[in-house]
């Protein structure tokens, strides 16, 4: 074997393959769905969902529920069965499962996102990997007639004494046997491939081209379309002559809905072509999106008004009457386009009351129902195809861009590839709210804080994607990152105010913690300037008694000389968070250049994300995590002028480039539970930026972007 791979299989073959007279060990388990991205539950009802089965040449292909979009899980839960099934490395298999019931068998194929995935399926993945190990065991002692005990795993083999026999040689005769109720879980310490750097499963695929990810689907007999909608949010398609469309060769089809037109054709530039050539007549008399301007006072108002109360510690009044400093400021952040480099896209095919869907989405089983409640076929007659991802950041965690090629397949009664240009994705995504939050602050005569007063205001994703989550006036995801401070400060109190500005709302990377992580270290790093305290003494003195904490900020510390002087030109500043159930600590220094450039120098993050199951993984994923915040903090902007995004492509909506970015120190800690790490290295980069911009510059910069201030990224000379 060449090593291991991940596969496109179907379900069914996969079972027909384990239960054929002279196929192997098929264990069936069930992985707890969780929660996706919208806090409902998935998976939940206990049927199996996972599978692991090992064949007679030895292979052992695992199906995974969780989608693969560059986070690494389709390697790290394969590690994980690989530790405890004592299996060889180069014979594993990854099957990426649809959303789909056969038999008596179900995918739930779980919502991912929130940097959950391993976190929840580590118990379970390893207890399938034990459970089969023992079931091998078991099959080797019963063939030799030895104990069990004398049955010893060890690198694709059972091994008693001078006998060995392959797992694939024991595979048939463990399919006969019972499998266990429970077997032992590994230590830490008897870890031989967990913690260990390893090469992503999915990396030579995709590095020459053989992933298939949602654009990369053809089916037979398919046409490919594309679409415009409303401009403006909200509104209605009044009326088109599709005439002009139908003359360019290769069109074969218009499609239009309440909001949108579609050309299907031959390909992707007929159709392009075709769509172009059409002049659609807009109604958008019920767009509801509020223009930048009249968002900028909304957030200002509703700072000013009516507030819900989120945490109330202590007693802010009578303690506010004994500081000995106040500081208030503001801070303020806008919407944000996930800007995934694989477009927009959806294939379906509609026929004989059944609907097939391949797509790029991260919560394919939460979609399955919906297209089964929307379209009114039963849930069972729906299965949605879960291909790589290019990117998800939230933004496909939604239906949105999977409706349109059911429409259009149920029109053509053919299979469509909906493709969706870089304008129409940007014009109609689904955005990071804007946010603005006013902090107050008093200290004692040490310079500490004391009171700690904060209000924010913020759209609400949950009130347009899962108003269940929404009670009142409270919107708890919108303030996560702000509520649960881990510094000990007495006096604390946090209001909420959270209005409605019309525009369309979703997940983006980190989601609430990519702006309360700016704003609460940012207020942070002004507290300590004030007190004249260094920016790593104010937090350690906040975190007297942290153990987990306090060593992270002692690592960061060493790992970016913080205590040494820094070289003549070059600026320093820090910002730690907590989130997802990692912590993460990152230290940002930089020179200025002529003209305002900022240039990065060096870039050290330490996380203690519990165990780490692939330090490659983390790696990657915090230096991703670092530079999508990068992009954001100096960049990231979505305006909105009548009713509509004025960012269209990437020419207004611009990106960090390779050359921008300094080397990034990426180190580990293991001190607690798993942690998540997809998500984690975003938001402390904003905010260990501009406290750095204000140690070059003695200016503080309390919105974002940075460009709006004048300020642009340097390339890096060659070293």
């Amino acid at each position: 074997m060449n090593g291991p791979v991940v596969r496109n299989v179907s379900r069914r073959r996969f079972l027909q393959v384990g239960a054929g007279a002279a196929g192997g060990l098929v264990l069936g388990f069930h992985l707890p769905g969780g929660l996706d991205a919208w806090g409902n539950r998935v998976g939940a009802d206990g049927r199996l969902n996972g599978y692991v089965m090992i064949e007679p040449d030895g292979t052992i292909t695992i199906s995974l529920t969780h989608a693969e979009m560059g986070q690494g899980v389709h390697t790290a839960l394969p590690m994980i069965l690989a530790e405890e099934l004592e299996a060889d490395w180069s014979t594993i298999r990854v099957l990426l499962a649809p959303a789909a019931k056969e038999g008596a068998v179900v995918s739930a194929a779980s919502g991912t996102g929130g940097s959950r995935t391993i976190r929840s399926q580590y118990g379970v993945v390893s207890k399938a990997g034990a459970i089969a190990r023992d079931m091998l065991r078991q099959a080797a002692a019963n063939r030799w007639n030895v104990p069990l005990e004398d049955c010893i795993a060890r690198n694709g083999a059972i091994v008693a004494g001078d006998r060995t026999a392959s797992y694939g040689d024991l595979s048939l005769g463990a399919s006969m046997l019972p499998a266990p109720a429970t077997a032992a879980i590994k230590t830490k310490a008897e870890w031989r491939l967990l913690g260990k750097p390893t090469k992503r499963l999915d990396a030579r695929d995709k590095s020459t081209g053989q992933a298939r990810f949602g654009v990369d689907v053809v089916l037979e007999d398919m046409l490919v379309g594309t679409i415009q909608q409303c401009p403006q949010w909200g509104g209605k398609l009044k009326t088109v002559d599709a005439a002009p469309a139908l003359t360019v060769k290769g069109v074969e089809h218009v499609v239009t809905t309440d909001a949108a037109v579609m050309v299907l054709g031959s390909g992707y530039w007929p159709a392009s072509k075709g769509l172009a050539a059409l002049t659609p007549e807009w109604d958008s008399s019920s767009a509801k999106a509020e223009d930048s301007n009249v968002v900028a006072n909304g957030l200002a108002k509703a700072l000013r008004g009516k507030t819900a109360k989120i945490v109330d510690q202590g007693n802010i009044a009578q303690a506010s009457k004994f500081v000995s400093k106040s500081i208030t400021t503001t801070y303020e952040v806008p919407y944000l386009h996930q800007a995934t480099m694989e477009p927009m896209n959806a294939t379906a095919w509609v026929r004989d009351a059944k609907i097939d869907v391949w797509a790029p989405v991260q919560s394919a089983g939460r979609e399955r129902l919906r297209i089964a409640q929307e379209f009114g076929v039963a849930e069972d007659d729906v299965t949605v195809h879960v291909t790589f991802l290019g990117g998800g950041f939230g933004r496909r965690s939604s239906m949105d861009f999977i409706r349109p090629a059911i429409i259009a397949s149920q029109e053509a009664r053919r299979p469509v590839k909906m493709l969706w240009s870089r304008e129409e994705d940007m014009s109609h995504g689904l955005m990071r709210p804007i946010a603005k939050g006013r902090f107050a602050a008093g200290l004692n005569v040490p310079g500490m804080p004391v009171t700690w007063d904060a209000t924010l205001a913020v759209p609400s994703i949950s009130k347009q994607q899962a108003p269940h989550r929404v009670t009142g006036q409270v919107d708890p995801v919108s303030v996560y990152g702000a509520d649960n401070l881990p510094y000990a400060i007495p006096h604390q109190r946090l209001r909420y105010a959270m209005p409605d500005f019309g525009a369309p709302l979703g997940f983006w990377r980190s989601v609430p913690h990519s702006y309360t992580a700016f704003f609460v270290e940012s207020f942070l790093d002004e507290i300590a300037q004030e007190s004249g305290t260094d920016p790593f003494v104010l937090r350690e003195r906040l975190l007297v008694g942290q153990g987990r904490e306090l060593a992270l900020l002692a690592k960061l510390k060493q790992a970016s000389d913080w205590a040494a002087k820094p070289e003549k030109g070059r600026f320093r500043g820090m910002a730690f968070h907590e989130c997802f159930g990692s912590l993460i600590g990152q230290v940002v220094e930089l020179s200025m250049q002529e003209d305002d450039d900022i240039r990065l120098e060096r870039i050290t993050a330490v996380i203690d994300c519990g165990m780490a199951i692939n330090p490659l993984t983390i790696q990657a994923q915090i230096e991703g995590g670092i530079i999508y915040g990068l992009t954001a903090a100096m960049y990231g902007r979505i305006d909105v002028a009548d009713g509509a995004a004025v960012q269209k492509n990437f020419d207004t909506y611009e990106m960090v480039r390779m050359g921008q970015v300094p080397p990034v120190d990426v180190h580990i800690l293991e001190g607690g539970p798993i942690g998540g790490i997809g998500e984690p290295g975003v938001p402390p980069i904003a905010p260990a930026l501009t406290n750095a911009l204000f140690a070059a510059t003695g200016t503080r910069y309390r919105k974002l972007p940075l460009m709006d201030a004048g300020l642009s990224l340097a390339g890096r000379h060659s070293d």
